[in-house]
Order: structure tokens, then C-alpha cells, then sequence
């Protein structure tokens, strides 16, 4: 009878390790903060947002130096060519010849400042906009990656639970089989063995789809960056 309840007692010990003990264990310890910098500089490099952000700041830099230059659009010249040989009764010159006009549009001309300023508020504009989306694109990898690391203890966890479950049962089975425990205890513990592994096939789906996540924003994998 001693023995019964030595076995009874060595299960149920396991199986609260199980679920708790391994639970201690820090995530923070996995964290490797000069990886997370490589994984955030390789998402600047290859995620096409920010190569659309980069050709916005391009684009507001090129109407800038545009309307920079557009200051001789209020002038035009033209040149008149009268023949020396030509009489207009109608409208006579004095100049024969070419002759050279200009004009001058004081409205466009005093448009201008105003189109210069516009063109390089929207440069700062665009430059705020980049800066602002790597911003969040740095807090999202980070996200990502903690969530990654995460879901890696977890797993680690569900394997060790699995094992410890694994353990639980084998011994009541023996036990079962000379009749120590009774059935209910073993299938107990048979069920929790398969609960244990339902999570640990959970913890590694968790694991791909942070994986999976992470990489969408690195344009490459993990593996591939060291």
C-alpha cells in the first residue's frame, strides 16, 4: 500500500511539474539585442515601403529643384523679322530686320515664392512620412521578434512537458499492469499525455507563424541573416 501511494504521489508530482515548474524559465534570456538591430537594418534595406518612401522623398527633392528653376517661366522672348525691302502702310516700322520682344507675367512672377515654398514644405513632408513609417516598421519588428521568441520558450516548455508526461504514464502503466494503480489514475494520465502533446503541436504552429510573420517584414529569413 506504501508503495501505491509512493507511485500515486511521484505522478501527480510530475504532472504539476509539468505545467508549472518549466514555467519559471525567462524568455528575456533569449534575447539577443545586436540580432534584433541586424533584423530592424534588414527590413529598412528590403521592405518595398520603404523603398516607396524613399522615391516619395525623391520625387518632393526633384518638383523642389523644378520650381526652383522655373523663375524664367515669367519671361518670354520673341524675335519680329521685318524685310528692309517690305512697306506695311498699315502698321510701318522703324526697325528693319530682326528685332527681339520680351514680356514679362507679373502674376506668374509673384507666384513663384509661393510654389518654391510649397515644393519644399513637401520635401520636409515627405521626409517626416519616411521617417515616421521606419519608426513604426522598427517597433513592429520588435514585436515580432518577441513574439518569435516567445513562442520558442513556449515550445520548449511543451516539450518538456511532453517528456515529463511521457515518464508519468510509462510508470503507471507498469503500475497499472500489477495491479498497484487503478485504471482511472493510468487513463488519467494517458489523457493528459495527449493533452500534452495537442499543446506542444500548438507551441510549434505558434513558432511558424511568428517565424513566418517576422520574415514578412525582413524580406529574407532568418537564417539568412547572421
Amino acid at each position: 500500500m506504501t508503495n501505491k501511494i509512493k507511485i500515486i504521489c511521484l505522478s501527480l508530482f510530475t504532472l504539476i511539474s509539468a505545467a508549472n515548474v518549466y514555467a519559471q524559465e525567462s524568455m528575456t534570456q533569449d534575447v539577443n539585442y545586436p540580432y534584433l538591430e541586424k533584423l530592424i537594418a534588414a527590413a529598412k534595406a528590403n521592405y518595398p515601403e520603404v523603398k516607396v518612401k524613399e522615391h516619395q522623398v525623391n520625387i518632393a527633392n526633384g518638383t523642389l529643384h523644378s520650381a526652383s528653376f522655373s523663375w524664367l517661366d515669367a519671361f518670354t522672348a520673341n524675335y519680329i523679322y521685318s524685310p528692309q525691302s517690305s512697306i506695311n502702310l498699315a502698321q510701318p516700322t522703324i526697325y528693319k530686320g530682326y528685332q527681339l520682344v520680351g514680356s514679362l507675367n507679373l502674376g506668374m512672377l509673384f507666384e513663384k515664392p509661393f510654389t518654391v515654398h510649397n515644393a519644399r514644405e513637401a520635401v520636409k513632408v515627405a521626409e517626416y512620412q519616411k521617417q515616421e513609417y521606419e519608426l513604426n516598421l522598427t517597433a513592429q519588428v520588435k514585436r515580432f521578434y518577441f513574439a518569435y521568441i516567445k513562442a520558442q520558450a513556449e515550445l520548449r516548455e511543451r516539450v518538456h512537458s511532453v517528456s515529463d508526461a511521457e515518464t508519468a504514464a510509462s510508470q503507471l502503466k507498469h503500475s497499472f499492469q500489477k495491479n498497484e494503480v487503478t485504471f482511472q489514475v493510468y487513463n488519467e494520465s494517458m489523457n493528459n499525455l495527449y493533452s500534452q502533446r495537442s499543446f506542444k503541436i500548438q507551441a510549434e504552429s505558434e513558432v511558424l507563424i511568428a517565424k513566418t510573420n517576422l520574415e514578412e517584414l525582413l524580406g529574407a529569413t532568418l537564417e539568412s541573416i547572421k
